[in-house]
């Protein structure tokens, strides 16, 4: 993952979703990936997304599209891996929105009302869900009912003692 990550390496991807294939949902599962987005500065420094290469090489293997431009985020926030675990919700708090025009495309303007609909968001490391619940929040919002999340690793919890 930290090749991925910050190693330069976005063909790693393909590699991290066929150790995850094993985990496919039943069939009527998810309708669409959702990657967590970078913030435009961070983008431009790694120069890909890497939630959103996990996201397209699971995509590719389970053929389940990806919505790239439908979460966005609102505003830079300071990596989450020198923070604790209370202060990492506080950091993501609001960083995320939802393109309310591609929610409509992709639903009608039936949305709310559209419950079978299963988004899952995809990011590349769960350590405290802080990420994943803030992004779950904001589809919510905008009428999402079954939101699901999907990491590769999960990291342990460093003590700040």
């Amino acid at each position: 993952m930290h090749a991925l990550k910050y190693g330069g390496l976005p063909r790693i991807a393909d590699d991290l979703a066929a150790a995850m294939a094993g985990i496919r949902p039943p069939s009527g599962g998810p309708s669409a990936f959702v990657p967590i987005p970078l913030a435009p500065k961070r983008l431009r420094e790694r120069g890909y997304n890497q939630s959103e290469m996990l996201a397209r090489a699971l995509a590719r293997q389970w053929r389940i599209p990806v919505l790239v431009d439908l979460l966005v985020r609102t505003r830079e926030t300071p990596t989450q891996t020198t923070l604790t675990p209370e202060t990492r919700l506080a950091n993501v708090a609001g960083a995320f929105d939802v393109r309310r025009a591609a929610f409509d495309v992709l639903h009608g303007n039936a949305a709310r009302d559209t419950p079978h609909v299963t988004f899952v968001l995809v990011d590349d490391v769960f350590t405290t869900g802080a990420t994943l619940a803030e992004a779950a929040t904001a589809l919510e919002k905008a009428g999402a009912r079954k939101i699901h999340g999907i990491t590769f690793a999960r990291a342990a919890i460093p003590d700040f003692t």
